[in-house]
């Protein structure tokens, strides 16, 4: 008789999750704010302000960045990168 082997999920410290959404997160509010500002000329001596449409562009590019690669892509970036995933 053959036994089959089940493989249990690892457990993930919970510190390791929320490492990886903040991480996430400012990576993504600055590469979209930075591209945003770019492309729409919003780019000041102090950096970046986006306001009106372009802000609510950038909170819609955060949402989808973190439902897209969580649900089908196997994971954010700093989730693979810590292991999270």
């Amino acid at each position: 008789m053959s036994q089959t082997a089940v493989s249990q999920p690892k457990h993930v410290s919970t510190w390791r999750k929320v490492v990886a959404a903040i991480l996430d997160f400012i990576f993504v509010l600055f590469i979209g704010d930075y591209a945003i500002g770019y492309m729409t000329g919003s780019l000041t001596e102090e950096g970046f302000s986006l306001q009106g449409g372009p802000a609510l562009i950038l909170f819609a590019i955060i949402i989808l960045y973190f439902i897209v690669f969580s649900r089908f892509l196997g994971g954010t970036l700093f989730q693979r990168l810590l292991g999270v995933r």
